[in-house]
Order: C-alpha cells, then structure tokens, then sequence
C-alpha cells in the first residue's frame, strides 16, 4: 500500500495549522478584525456625529437665511413707506411754496394797484390844481382879484386877533 500524495499534503496542512494555532495566530487575526471593526464603528459613529451637526447647521443656516429675508422685506416695506411719506411731505410743501408765492404775487398786484391809483390820482389832482390855478389867474386879473386879496387879507388879520 502506497502513500498517496493528498496524504502528505493533508498532513503538511494540519502542521501548518497547528503551528498557526501555537503561535496565537488566530487571537492575532481576531484581534485585527475586532480592532479594524471598532475602528469602522468609531468612523460611523463620528460620521453619524458629523452628519447631524451637518444638519442642525444647515437648519440654523436656513433659518438665519429665512430671518435674513424677513428682515429685508421689513426694510424694503420701511423704506416704501419712508419714501411714500418724504412725498406725501414734499407734496404739501409744494403746495403751500405755491400758495404763498401766489399770496404774495396777489399782495404785490394789490399794491401796485393802489401804488397807480395813486398816483392817478395824484396826477389828477395836480393837474386840476394846475387847471384851477390857471382859471383863478385868468378871472382874478384886473380889479376883481385885488378887491378879494384885500379882503383876504382883512379876513386873515381878523382871524389872528
């Protein structure tokens, strides 16, 4: 009967695993496995960590940004009503510019109306007084006009006594 081969080679393993075995190989292994395993739950752990400060981040972002929107929809609306309200303002200062220029126009009119009544009248007067002192000349020549200064005269000298 003859040795097969296979029996060598079985041999041969079982010796091989033996050694294996005495040597600690197969703690070894495990430990590796146990430490690369703890090694993948400590990254979950952190990525898990990570990802929900990722997420409460990008809340706070998003509400910072809704916040952000609000606050500028508040100025906008601010500012509108600022700026509706600087018109309505300019508007009215306008308008009472207007009117009192127009009051003061009208005053200036009046004035330089009565200023040429005035003087039409002034002008009237002098040449009325100028045309009846021209018509007194004319009839107070002669004896008439020194009867009446003489008795003018008389009259004046009365009225001072």
């Amino acid at each position: 009967m003859g040795v097969n081969p296979e029996v060598f080679v079985l041999l041969g393993f079982l010796v091989f695993v033996g050694i294996l075995v005495y040597v600690g190989a197969p703690r070894m292994v495990l430990q590796a496995l146990d430490a690369r395993g703890e090694a993948i739950r400590s990254e979950l752990a952190e990525a898990a960590k990570l990802r929900d400060e990722a997420t409460a981040l990008l809340a706070s972002f998003e509400k910072k940004s809704a916040e952000a929107e609000a606050n500028a929809a508040a100025i906008v609306a601010e500012a509108r009503a600022q700026a509706d309200q600087m018109a309505k303002e300019a508007a009215e200062r306008m308008k009472d510019f207007i009117d009192r220029r127009t009051r003061q126009a009208e005053a200036k009119i009046a004035l330089a109306e009565a200023q040429a009544a005035a003087d039409v009248r002034a002008a009237a007067a002098d040449r009325a007084a100028g045309a009846a002192e021209t018509l007194l000349r004319e009839q107070m020549q002669g004896g008439a006009g020194a009867d009446l200064l003489a008795r003018e005269i008389a009259d004046i000298k009365n009225r001072l006594n």
